[in-house]
């Protein structure tokens, strides 16, 4: 299975702000559209993520003066990336080495899509749930 495979499901719809709006913004736009991350754009350059853990640190570090912040002061700078033929094991990899939970999808050079670690997880249940199928359905085949 590939990343393509859950942006095939799941849509490649990105939510995207720009560096300026504010962390108040960034914060109402999440809960909007039920999402943890956006992707902060300026132009077609991706310049970050900015997480809800990206904003529980700048709360504990500024206190609510953090709201009031733009985006492009909390945000996570270190822009871990995957390509839409990547595997989900790599997927898995390279989320627990740098410890994020969103990879943006590249794709010849532009943002293509976003997967989660929800979405890694229930990719990779649906595949061990099929793979239980067919197993069963062997077995009973056989006998």
């Amino acid at each position: 299975m590939t990343i393509q495979n859950i942006l095939d499901r799941k849509g490649s719809k990105v939510f995207t702000i720009r560096p300026t709006a504010t962390v108040k913004n960034a914060v109402d736009q999440m809960r909007e559209r039920g999402v943890a991350a956006l992707v902060v754009k300026s132009g077609d350059a991706i310049a970050g993520i900015v997480s809800e853990r990206d904003v529980v640190s700048a709360i504990s570090r500024f206190g609510e003066h953090a709201l009031s912040m733009a985006v492009k002061d909390v945000l996570t700078l270190t822009i871990i990336t995957i390509a839409p033929g990547d595997s989900i094991r790599r997927a898995m990899n390279l989320m627990t080495r740098y410890r994020v939970r969103q990879l943006p999808v590249i794709a010849d050079g532009r943002l293509a899509g976003i997967v989660s670690v929800g979405d890694i997880v229930k990719q990779r249940l649906d595949d061990l749930e099929t793979e239980s199928n067919v197993l069963r359905d062997v077995y009973i085949a056989a006998h």
